[in-house]
């Protein structure tokens, strides 16, 4: 688990990481080493789920070794699929992390919210949903590994 707590804005108590698949973690459907490594480092502390329609069909394999759990389904409902995940695990507890207009609903439910902006690009309309934008899925992950840059850019 992972305590912050952020002044003049909230106390989070985050149990569970729930990542975007492709545009998020992985790009062109690899995941490079540097993010494998930092979510080793997460694992120690939180719980991790994956959450994919799986375009490239390869999310499976890249994820195997790594310390998550993946979840995927049909890529009609993505939207729906992934609130659904995090409100099962308790949208009061996670972290949700994504760069596309199917990660929004997780987005806005869940405690916590990074929108990613990597190669792939973000859905603009992200912003509005999330509480943080950086500009690397490793940025994102540095957040949670050194909290005080997240209480730097949440405070009041």
């Amino acid at each position: 688990m992972i305590h912050i707590e952020i002044p003049e804005y909230k106390t989070l108590e985050l149990e569970y990481l729930v990542l975007d698949y492709n545009g998020t973690i992985a790009l062109d459907g690899e995941i490079a080493d540097s993010v494998k490594e930092r979510l080793y480092k997460l694992s120690e502390m939180l719980e991790i789920y994956v959450l994919t329609a799986d375009t490239y069909g390869t999310a499976e394999k890249s994820c195997r070794k790594l310390p998550v759990e993946i979840y995927t389904f049909p890529k009609d409902g993505a939207l729906k699929e992934k609130q659904k995940a995090v409100e099962r695990l308790g949208a009061g507890k996670c972290i949700a992390i994504g760069n596309g207009r199917n990660d929004q609903l997780m987005c806005r439910v869940s405690a916590l919210s990074i929108a990613v902006l990597e190669q792939e690009g973000m859905w603009g309309r992200l912003l509005r949903e999330t509480d943080i934008c950086t500009r690397s899925i490793e940025d994102a992950l540095d957040l949670l590994v050194y909290p005080k840059r997240l209480i730097a850019a949440l405070r009041g």
